[in-house]
């Protein structure tokens, strides 16, 4: 018998319309951050960063894909890695099916991680997906981008833009870029929590009355295939 609190419909209906006006304040406060977002100034990319895809060396400009915009997803895989990281990974089975609507709108979507590509594409192929996903072993992007680490800086290091204290030399994040003409320019980057508007599974969850529970997610979810 469950021990939380059950009631007749007149009550629970009081205490959904409670809810509602605070789901509406936080929809109001979702769309004003967007807005906020989108009005970030732009950082414009002075480096020519170079990747291993499937088809040989290209640059951060061949992954717009001649589209406008383009959004990173830093995954955790390390050169040494015989796997991706278990979150990386739940988050990444929500991809496959956004890219028709990112590309109707002028905007690509590309992985990329500094494992080697051969690791990279055999992890891919063994969970069925087909989003695109590269390399940037041979770069700086990584740790120009807070994800990577070496190892004189994993004691102390800037992540999540503060300077922080951790002993990992691999973390996640999500990167948005803008090309204008043969500029690139950095829009938006965000790590931590802020990924979880990229992970649906999460969303739904959240709807659920016993929410994430997330000390069961770990090997659960990382793999029946």
């Amino acid at each position: 018998m469950t021990d939380h609190e059950v009631v007749d419909a007149d009550s629970w209906l009081k205490a959904r319309r409670a809810l509602l006006r605070d789901e509406k304040a936080f929809t109001r406060l979702k769309d004003y951050l967007a807005e906020q977002r989108r009005a970030l100034p732009w950082l414009r990319i002075e480096k020519d960063y170079r990747f291993t895809g499937p088809d040989g060396e290209v640059s951060l400009g061949d992954l717009f894909g001649g589209r406008r915009q383009l959004i990173v997803n830093h995954f955790m895989f390390g050169p040494d890695w015989a796997r991706g990281c278990e979150g990386c990974t739940e988050v990444a089975d929500n991809y496959n099916g956004v890219l028709p609507y990112l590309h109707s709108r002028d905007a690509s979507f590309v992985a990329i991680s500094r494992g080697p590509l051969e690791k990279l594409e055999a992890f891919k192929a063994h969970m069925g997906w087909t989003f695109p996903w590269v390399s940037s072993a041979a770069s700086d992007f990584n740790f120009d981008f807070d994800v990577s680490f070496r190892q004189p800086e994993k004691s102390l290091k800037q992540f999540n833009f503060e300077t922080v204290e951790a002993a990992m030399e691999e973390t996640h994040g999500v990167s948005v870029f803008i090309r204008e003409g043969n500029d690139i320019f950095l829009t938006y980057r965000c790590h931590e929590r802020g990924v979880d508007i990229l992970q649906a599974s999460m969303q739904y969850l959240d709807l659920l009355p016993l929410g994430r529970q997330d000390d069961r997610w770990a090997e659960d979810d990382f793999r029946r295939r």
